[in-house]
């Protein structure tokens, strides 16, 4: 890319994005604490009795147990997209922050960096306090369970990005209805949170694997019960791809919409 310029001036940034954070950090913690209590309360109490065990990766695992690593991924997922998509627009559009910056010696590449790496670290402060909170079921095993927070980071880069992306093509908030109801909710649905991709037609599960979210939910499930239908690797590397491709495609948008 012609003009790439890209240096460690992001970290104010990000910095400037932890401050206001921390200045709500009760309601940001609430959320990802209560929210996991009520999926595990809900399906732990109602669907688990009805679907008793699901056969995942040749193992039969209680319900529960086998969406409590998806609730990890979907958080990071949420965590990062609605950052650098509805936080990131109100600071670009309403609040003129970005115009604001870009009239000081940081670069484009720099806030947008700043953006993306603000949001994947929302993911893992997000994903620490679930994965708290399903240890206490019993859900997680240690000490492989730890390196979910760092990967959560890498997931949240992978969401943040594309989150950015939606971001400088989307012409008002209101228009992140779009993106939510075609790419978040299908993903959400298909990538092997509910149910076993491997009970899908076979291009059903082709599609799956294209999902991004459906890699860091594999990644999350072998990190937390050492379980996994896909391979490791290549999972991780599919997220790292991801990320940066539209790590570049969300510059380029964002780009066209702010340098006039």
């Amino acid at each position: 890319m012609k003009n790439f310029n890209l240096s460690l001036l992001f970290l104010p940034v990000w910095k400037r994005n932890l401050i206001v954070y921390r200045r709500i950090w009760k309601v940001n913690f609430l959320v990802p604490l209560f929210e996991p209590l009520f999926y595990l309360a809900a399906f732990g109490v109602g669907l688990s009795g009805l679907i008793g065990d699901v056969v995942y990766s040749g193992q039969e695992l209680g319900y529960i147990r086998f969406i409590a690593p998806a609730l990890l991924a979907t958080a990071i997922m949420f965590n990062a997209f609605f950052e650098t998509t509805y936080a990131s627009f109100v600071r670009m559009y309403y609040q003129k922050t970005f115009d604001a910056m870009l009239s000081t010696p940081l670069s484009l590449e720099e806030v947008i960096t700043a953006e993306i790496v603000w949001g994947a670290t929302k993911s893992m402060l997000a994903s620490a306090i679930i994965l708290t909170v399903i240890s206490v079921f019993g859900f997680v095993s240690y000490p492989w369970g730890l390196m979910v927070i760092p990967m959560a980071f890498a997931g949240g880069l992978a969401f943040g990005s594309v989150g950015m992306y939606f971001t400088g093509i989307t012409p008002s908030i209101d228009m992140f209805n779009l993106p939510i109801f075609l790419f978040v909710t299908p993903l959400f649905l298909f990538s092997g949170t509910f149910f076993p991709v491997s009970g899908l037609p076979v291009w059903g599960q082709y599609l799956a694997a294209l999902s991004p979210l459906y890699h860091l939910v594999e990644l999350t499930r072998l990190l937390t019960m050492g379980r996994i239908e896909s391979n490791p690797l290549f999972s991780l590397s599919y997220l790292l791809v991801f990320a940066l491709v539209f790590y570049f495609l969300s510059i380029r948008a964002m780009r066209k919409r702010l340098i006039k």
